[in-house]
């Protein structure tokens, strides 16, 4: 009967032992809870706290992604894809413009005969890019009387009249603006070889020439839009064959119009002249002598023809008020009726 009740009592003592644990068991969670957590501050969750190696994998390739399309930019327009314009345009150094101090346009001899064809330069490009020309006789087919122009700039056709002289010759590249990017440093020869280039050279209006004046293309674009990316795409061709600059609101602009282009490619056409006589449907006659002309050979010594030009005239204008009767004003030195009485600045343009 004892050793029962022994064992009865051993085992409420085990019950109750058991009992006791469980109780501190319990009351010590929430201490850790309230250590560590607030309603103001809830705890993360693990999920957001430790990202599993599926999402850290994720993150790592959407960054990746974004990374090739930013430096990338193959899908972009205007982006730099080999062999493009824009590409071409990275490759040039981008800084300031240089003073315009030792400037003077005739440092680049602009009309000479740099390849030898027997022909000035501004007849090369004339007989280049005009339509059914008339040539001079017995100039060896170099002179262009007349012809029709397809005004790139404009996107209009003009007919092109030597007398009344409604085309100029554009530098694509302002020789003004070769110079404050680099030209200054030219010895002569690459002068003259940029101002008789025939990449940098395209047959224009006159009044949109005049227009231009040094403008880049920050200042001046063609007002046919439709021929803005090749315009850019020479401009920058040129700049990259003489190792010019651009400055940075130049660049910004030749960028905004190739962005609006299809992966322009860089400008490689032929532009070589033609040989004399050649030309788009071809003909010769003798040039009729506009009204108000005076010959050389009256003995006058106001006589201001060219020396330097093949196609200069030996008539000359009396007056302004002739050449302007006879719609030829103004007159550059070279042309028919230019004579040095009449260009009182000396710049060439008489007239004006």
């Amino acid at each position: 009967m004892l050793s029962s009740s022994r064992r009865t009592l051993v085992a409420l003592a085990a019950v109750l032992s058991l009992g006791l644990l469980s109780g501190c068991a319990e009351d010590a969670q929430p201490t850790v809870d309230t250590a560590t957590s607030s309603s103001a501050d809830p705890k993360p969750t693990r999920a957001a706290s430790e990202p599993s190696a599926d999402s850290l994998a994720s993150s790592s390739e959407d960054t990746d992604e974004e990374g090739e399309s930013e430096e990338g930019g193959e899908g972009r327009a205007g982006s730099s894809a080999a062999g493009t314009a824009s590409a071409m345009l990275d490759e040039l150094t981008v800084k300031g413009r240089a003073p315009k101090t030792g400037y003077d346009g005739d440092l680049f001899k602009w009309r000479s005969d740099t390849d030898h064809n027997g022909c000035d330069t501004r007849n090369d490009v004339l007989r280049r890019d005009l339509m059914s020309i008339t040539l001079k006789a017995g100039t060896r087919g170099c002179i262009v009387l007349a012809g029709t122009l397809a005004d790139p700039y404009a996107g209009e056709t003009y007919d092109f009249d030597r007398s009344a002289n409604a085309v100029d010759i554009d530098h694509v590249v302002a020789r003004s603006n070769a110079w404050q990017t680099g030209a200054f440093e030219f010895d002569e020869e690459t002068l003259k070889e940029f101002g008789n280039d025939p990449l940098n050279l395209l047959a224009v209006s006159s009044s949109l020439n005049r227009q231009k004046g040094d403008g880049d293309a920050a200042t001046w674009l063609p007002p046919n839009k439709t021929f803005r990316c090749e315009y850019v795409a020479r401009q920058i061709a040129v700049k990259h064959k003489y190792d010019l600059w651009v400055v940075p609101p130049e660049k910004a602009a030749m960028e905004r119009v190739l962005d609006t282009c299809d992966d322009q490619p860089t400008f490689a056409e032929d532009v070589d002249w033609p040989g004399p006589g050649d030309g788009d449907n071809v003909t010769t006659k003798e040039e009729t002598r506009p009204a108000g002309q005076k010959s050389s050979s009256s003995g006058s010594s106001s006589s201001g023809s060219s020396s330097s030009s093949s196609d200069s005239s030996s008539t000359y204008f009396e007056n302004c008020t002739a050449a302007r009767e006879a719609g030829a004003a103004p007159v550059r030195r070279g042309d028919a009726g230019y004579g040095s009485h009449l260009d009182r600045d000396g710049d060439g343009i008489a007239c004006e």
